[in-house]
């Protein structure tokens, strides 16, 4: 949770960039939110 927020003010920090490489951005951090998530979840707490 903490990273994603650190995640998230990165990106607000960086948004001069161009579109394209924000959205490739996005799409590398939604697949690996999706591993990280796979991985908790095998995790049983």
């Amino acid at each position: 949770m903490t990273l994603n927020i650190l995640f998230l003010t990165i990106t607000v920090k960086k948004n001069k960039k161009t579109k394209e490489a924000y959205l490739h951005e996005e799409r590398v951090h939604e697949l690996y939110q999706a591993h990280h998530d796979r991985f908790i979840m095998q995790r049983n707490y």
